[in-house]
């Protein structure tokens, strides 16, 4: 399973026009790219508006099926059948077209969900499509603790690999544990895929004082390259996903991954600095995973909200108003929380939301 070329594309965050739909031709350039470099791994899911139809159109449909390996996902949230799980499956077997998927996940696993994947049979149900050759490599993406990440892999020793986040800002972070999860994976002989490398766009973007610690090095090297490094630089890993969202952000990543060389002692170090002026920071750690969203009854943008917080040090205080103001016409305020807790059990950063939407209200004073 091990993979030389580490980067995989996460079609998460496709380009889009104006009106939400994908730009799908860019997608085709982007893919082609991607496999002129030697990129080989693509990752989707079910609930991936749109990203399915277009992996269809922008790779299955254009490229032999034995050159490339496709992941996509199973995700069971509370209120849905077992029925419904299982059938997103099959659906996505019809979205792609693909006849079968090379990996196949379990998705979100949180402490509030991981029992309903018992509940509904889906281990086994996943295990028969491998048997029956619908699936190569089945796994699970995993948002919780350790504690967790070792019950589970001993319920399911057969599990083939799992996908974790896992960056240089949550490397020692309790909240995710990315160093502690990979160990628990290694000690268990499981692969791991990579998401959330550049933690949402966050490390794309860092902070000023993180930015000061990369510009020393007068590298050239874009702040997204030093994040992606660090986690293809660890041991055990398939695939590390970015959520390209461009022909420029593909473009720099395979500048530096076409002939990718594992982190050296230095840039360790320069890595450690980073983490250093991170862990000095205040800012809201909020991936825009969305999670928290989708069911907010006052439908607050809660992920906006928090880059807009994030985003306000050094910023006139009329351009921040300004930013709050388009994040939340037609949608809820900070104000308009009623601690109600449904986006604090459905966040992966495990995020104290209600108190940081409080902190936000003086954004609209």
């Amino acid at each position: 399973m091990e993979n030389r070329f580490k980067l995989g594309f996460g079609l998460m965050r496709l380009p889009k026009f104006e009106d939400g739909t994908i730009d799908v031709e860019q997608v085709k350039t982007m893919v082609d790219l991607f496999v002129e470099a030697g990129g080989t791994y693509f990752d989707t899911a079910f609930a991936y508006q749109g990203s399915e139809a277009a992996a269809k159109i922008a790779l299955i449909d254009r490229y032999p099926r034995d050159s490339y390996t496709l992941a996509t996902k199973l995700i069971c949230r509370p209120g849905m059948t077992e029925e419904e799980a299982k059938q997103e499956f099959y659906t996505s077997l019809e979205r792609t077209g693909a006849g079968y998927f090379d990996y196949y996940l379990l998705h979100a696993f949180q402490r509030t969900n991981y029992k309903l994947y018992d509940e509904f049979g889906l281990w086994d149900f996943v295990r028969e499509q491998k048997e029956k050759g619908l699936i190569r490599h089945y796994g699970f993406s995993f948002h919780a603790d350790p504690e967790l990440l070792e019950e589970l892999l001993n319920a399911h020793p057969d599990v083939d690999f799992v996908q974790l986040q896992l960056n240089y800002a949550d490397w020692e972070n309790p909240g995710v544990a990315s160093k502690r999860n990979l160990e628990i994976c290694k000690a268990h002989g499981k692969m791991v895929t990579v998401m959330e490398p550049v933690k949402g766009g966050i490390l794309a973007d860092p902070i000023d004082t993180v930015k000061a610690v990369f510009d020393k090095e007068n590298n050239g090297l874009s702040y997204a390259s030093w994040a992606i490094r660090f986690a293809c630089s660890q041991e055990g890993i398939l695939a590390v996903l970015s959520g390209m969202s461009n022909i420029a952000q593909m473009e720099d990543n395979l500048s530096y991954m076409r002939n990718f060389k594992p982190l050296d002692e230095h840039e360790q170090a320069v890595i450690r600095e980073a983490q250093k002026a991170l862990d000095e920071d205040k800012s809201i750690p909020c991936t825009a995973c969305r999670y928290c969203t989708k069911g907010c009854p006052m439908e607050i943008p809660i992920p906006d909200i928090f880059n807009v917080e994030n985003r306000k040090k050094g910023s006139p205080e009329f351009r921040t108003k300004r930013e709050y103001t388009i994040v939340t016409q037609g949608k809820g305020k900070a104000s308009d929380c009623i601690q109600c807790g449904q986006c604090e059990e459905a966040c992966p950063q495990h995020l104290p939301i209600i108190s940081l939407l409080e902190k936000c209200r003086e954004l609209e004073a």
